[in-house]
């Protein structure tokens, strides 16, 4: 269904109300984070969630990561191994992604699969949205699925404008790559995809860690 798309400044003096507003009515919100420019809905509205995977045209069998607010929040979605205990204080607020087991909490239309994705970001604003909407998040690169992952609210307007209700435009993201995504539910670990977080950082930290 097409709709008019709102690009406001994050800034602005109401632009995170209104992102909750519609986030909690079951509309999806985009909004910059530290790597690129994500999609979010609330986690826990499986309806919301379905229609990530139609706006992005994603396909059903990939899993939608998790954005927290806190590394406190990681407990409630998802298991963290004694291999990887060190990487959320090391890594976290910042560009890395850990894959690991799930919680009960998190619904199939999330992860069909026994595994959930989670991050913290490194930006103030996100984070804040993030613990206003409840702490936890459904997030994925704001852009059709295969294409290029938006660093500007404009490059989000490009792709899924008339698709989505708002996109804050918080500048161009920090980073301007992808997170680092670990795979902390096998062992030693699996480097999934090169991103923020070096693999020497990586290593420097876990010590072994396999490679795709």
């Amino acid at each position: 269904m097409r709709m008019k798309t709102r690009i406001i400044q994050a800034e602005h003096v109401d632009g995170a109300g209104q992102a909750l507003d519609l986030l909690r009515s079951g509309e999806l919100v985009a909004f910059p984070t530290d790597t690129v420019y994500g999609l979010a809905a609330l986690p826990w509205d499986d309806e919301a969630v379905r229609r990530l995977y139609q706006v992005k045209e994603r396909p059903e069998d990939l899993p939608i990561p998790l954005l927290l607010s806190d590394a406190a929040q990681l407990e409630r979605v998802a298991v963290l191994s004694e291999r990887c205990r060190a990487l959320p204080g090391r890594f976290w607020p910042g560009g890395l992604t850990l894959v690991l087991p799930k919680t009960a909490a998190v619904s199939p239309a999330i992860s069909r699969r026994p595994t959930v994705a989670v991050r913290v970001p490194d930006l103030a604003l996100t984070r804040d949205l993030i613990g206003e909407a409840g702490g936890v998040l459904a997030v994925t690169s704001a852009n059709i699925s295969g294409e290029i992952s938006p660093v500007t609210a404009q490059q989000v307007e490009a792709q899924l404008g008339e698709r989505i209700p708002l996109i804050l435009d918080g500048g161009r993201c920090r980073e301007g790559v992808a997170s680092t995504i670990v795979d902390c539910s096998v062992s030693p670990p699996l480097l999934l995809r090169r991103g923020a977080v070096s693999e020497a950082d990586l290593r420097a930290v876990i010590g072994a860690l396999r490679l795709v």
